[in-house]
């Protein structure tokens, strides 16, 4: 006969990780020698990576994009991304450089590159003597870039700066690690931790014009497993915090594949007890009898019991226990007088009333049945007080994440689950597919990109290779990659370009802006590549010159009657007769164009 076997109960903790302040760390020689090597710096919306432009080298500075700075601190009391240890107590202190995916704020954007030079050894406060590459946002503000420049020239004398797209970078890295030949044709679908974007690329290049943005990302999605598990919880409210919900996302969330068929199958108890995640949250147990401790904490209790005991004998005015215990004696000797007392008197007063009430009735009949009842009350009440209720602490410290671990990531698909009014990801891809030629589209769909640390869910690709099956024609052919790191994989495709295309190398100052450029052309503007977005000059009304109006003759016409050769005078030539609303709508058409 086959015994069933309980489903292992998968019970996790919060690992509410602590940071280290970064170190600081030393120029290596070959940064320097034989000419300066230029800094990456992936500027993310979450988080900020920073390090060398040479072979073989990784970020040296990974931190959280936040400042955290008290009102009327002093500047240099700013916590800087791992400065701060814990960031749950500083939330509320916490700025960012970004509104979005785009930087607004240069104040927290200077303290971010001042953290950045002083960590990876760069002494010189007036002047960074090295090439920067730097990532912004696909389609990004042209006076957005024109405060970046300025705070780099102006403030840090860089000598050449690059500006590229993150995801274009990681996509053009993963290209040339794939050994596809360039230039590349390829849909790249990114998404980050405020928005995530839909960017065609064709022949090497970002088609900005079809370029589409979903503002749904990892931010929206820990906001939304925030409020569901304080709904399913209301009174763990405080331990629900964001950064336990980005832990959640990061390491216990999946995406799946057909969302319906998905929770139709967490609807079985089976599968429920099997999939479910217990997280479970610190608590502190209180000591009850019966409780297993060692023998010090044993010891150290009574002691603390026998001196209260002492305490409280000094307050009652008594030298001993014997003596306390003779007032308790006393005490329930009166009391059970007193009861007694009390049973006779009601039960003379009861008889009565019986005789009263049914004198037919025989007093053994009624001493029978009062006798039969109250054998089966004792037993009522004997077994209500001997099921001891037992409350587990730890179970009650306990989060079943269930449907959470794929409701969350599915906002991604179907933003509606949060009561965002906007199309979903590939709902916009095929969008943005639509509005290309059936080769173009072909040409697109062969090499589809998924990069970004939203996209680090399991599950992603496949669920992005079901909805491209979908949508596409019958038996029509389309590829789809992961990046080797999404989240990291754009200053991997940073440092390459910057390998490949140093400042002043042969290839010259393409995709660099020097400083004379800056000082000529403007802050706005951009140097561009293969990895950077399209440039668009800022272009400035200027008024029309005026029309110099010609003077013409005093002639006194009648009002609607049209001048003729006889009303002018003998020996002057007539001139063509033109009707006054013709004169009014040619001097129109003149300042208009």
């Amino acid at each position: 006969m086959s015994t069933k076997t309980e489903p292992v109960c998968q019970i996790f903790t919060f690992r509410d990780c602590k940071t280290s302040p970064d170190p600081v760390y030393e120029i290596a020689a070959r940064c320097l020698h034989p000419s300066p090597v230029p800094i990456v710096i992936d500027n993310g919306s979450f988080q900020t990576r920073a390090g060398w432009a040479c072979r073989g080298e990784e970020p040296r500075l990974m931190f959280r994009s936040v400042a955290a700075r008290c009102r009327g601190a002093a500047r240099s009391d700013t916590q800087i991304g791992n400065d701060i240890s814990s960031i749950e107590p500083l939330r509320w202190l916490l700025k960012s450089q970004f509104d979005k995916n785009v930087v607004v704020n240069f104040e927290i954007q200077e303290l971010i590159f001042d953290h950045v030079f002083t960590h990876m050894g760069i002494a010189s406060e007036s002047k960074v003597d090295h090439p920067m590459v730097v990532t912004e946002a696909p389609c990004n503000p042209l006076h957005c870039r024109q405060m970046m420049s300025e705070l780099l020239f102006e403030c840090y004398q860089v000598p050449h700066v690059s500006y590229g797209v993150d995801a274009l970078y990681s996509f053009n890295g993963s290209n040339a690690r794939r050994g596809l030949q360039a230039p590349h044709t390829g849909l790249v679908l990114s998404s980050g931790y405020h928005c995530s974007h839909i960017l065609p690329v064709i022949n090497g290049r970002l088609d900005a014009a079809n370029a589409k943005r979903v503002n749904v990302g990892g931010s929206q999605a820990a906001s939304y497993l925030q409020r569901l598990l304080q709904l399913k919880y209301p009174g763990h409210l405080a331990a629900v915090t964001l950064s336990r919900m980005e832990e959640l996302l990061h390491e216990h969330s999946y995406t799946a594949a057909d969302y319906n068929m998905e929770l139709e199958r967490w609807r079985s108890p089976e599968f429920y007890e099997r999939e479910v995640h217990r997280m479970q949250l610190p608590f502190t147990a209180k000591m009850a009898p019966g409780v297993c401790a060692s023998a010090e904490e044993r010891q150290e209790r009574q002691e603390g019991l026998l001196d209260q005991f002492h305490k409280n004998l000094v307050e009652l005015n008594m030298d001993s226990a014997e003596e306390l215990q003779s007032y308790i004696n006393k005490l329930h000797l009166a009391v059970e007088q007193g009861r007694q007392k009390l049973l006779q008197g009601d039960s003379t007063e009861g008889k009565a009333e019986v005789s009263e009430l049914d004198p037919q009735m025989d007093e053994g009949d009624g001493v029978s049945l009062m006798d039969s009842d109250l054998p089966e009350q004792n037993t009522l009440v004997d077994k209500s007080t001997s099921i001891q209720p037992q409350f587990n602490m730890a179970e009650y410290h306990q989060l079943f994440v269930g449907t959470e671990r794929l409701r969350c990531p599915e906002i991604l698909f179907q933003p509606s689950l949060t009561g965002d009014d906007q199309m979903g990801l590939m709902e916009t891809l095929q969008y943005a597919l639509a509005r290309y030629s059936p080769s173009l589209q072909e040409a697109l769909v062969s090499n589809v990109f998924l990069t970004g640390g939203n996209m680090l869910y399991p599950g992603m690709k496949e669920r992005v290779e079901r909805e491209l099956l979908a949508m596409r024609p019958f038996q029509s052919h389309f590829q789809v990659t992961m990046a080797s790191n999404p989240a990291v994989d754009a200053w991997y495709g940073a440092r390459d370009w910057a390998l490949e295309q140093p400042p002043g190398g042969e290839t010259g100052t393409e995709g660099w802006i020097s400083r004379q450029d800056y000082e000529e052309k403007g802050g706005e503007y951009l140097s561009e590549h293969c990895a950077s977005n399209t440039f668009v000059s800022m272009k400035i009304a200027k008024p029309a010159p005026p029309i110099p109006r010609l003077a013409e003759p005093m002639v006194s016409v009648a009002i609607g009657e049209t001048p003729t050769a006889a009303a002018v005078a003998p020996g002057v030539p007539s001139a063509p007769t033109t009707s006054v609303p013709s004169i009014v709508a040619a001097e129109v058409q003149v300042v208009t164009s």
